[in-house]
């Protein structure tokens, strides 16, 4: 991988973890129960899929 793909991919992972810390607030402090579950799952989900692009970006 080049490093400009290194660059863009580093991006993605960085604006992912972005929209996660964004969609668990707005789950937190704006939902209750059933959604709340669902949003705070699906923002660990983008946790760990930026995590993985983090860490495939620096190898």
């Amino acid at each position: 991988m080049d490093p400009m793909q290194k660059m863009w991919l580093s991006l993605v992972a960085l604006l992912i973890m972005a929209l996660s810390v964004v969609v668990v607030t707005l789950a937190r402090t704006k939902t209750k129960g059933f959604i709340r579950g669902i949003l705070s799952v699906a923002a660990f989900m983008m946790m760990i899929i930026g995590f993985i692009l983090g860490l495939a970006s620096i190898i």
